[in-house]
């Protein structure tokens, strides 16, 4: 059974040593500070912020954005109320699995990534589109 911290402000880690839960400063947004390795869940209601890596066979749910401040190789869904205006932000995207709202998408069979710098992926016309992400005033929105 995977566990569900949904509405919760603790992690906590099964397995391996998860140790202590780490408490985070906003009600909306959860701070995971290790990587997600395969097996592993989370499910959040609000932004999730991870400083790691998400591995292939890991899972992030959020009603809010996503980021992931390392590789995203697993599977991503932000805006899982049906948030359009949700974004999923990582290092590196390279995804087995990614939706934004009620929109899925998966990288094409094959084909790598050779993105140097952060990546958004969002919704735009209707379709999931991933940019390279742009800080300061040339941002888009």
């Amino acid at each position: 059974m995977t566990p569900d911290w949904t509405g919760g402000n603790l992690v906590h880690f099964p397995g391996k040593g998860g140790g202590e839960p780490e408490e985070i400063g906003d009600e909306n947004t959860i701070l995971i500070q290790r990587t997600l390795r395969s097996g592993q869940s989370i499910s959040f209601d609000g932004n999730v912020v991870i400083i790691g890596d998400v591995n292939p066979g890991a899972e992030v749910v959020a009603t809010g954005n996503v980021v992931v401040m390392g590789y995203l190789r697993g599977v991503v869904h932000a805006g899982a109320g049906g948030n359009e205006n949700a974004a999923v932000y990582a290092y590196c995207l390279q995804p087995t699995q990614l939706r934004i709202a009620n929109h899925i998408t998966r990288a094409p069979d094959g084909e790598q990534s050779y993105q140097v710098g952060p990546e958004v992926a969002r919704i735009k016309n209707g379709a999931v589109i991933i940019e390279a992400f742009q800080n300061g005033p040339e941002r888009q929105r």
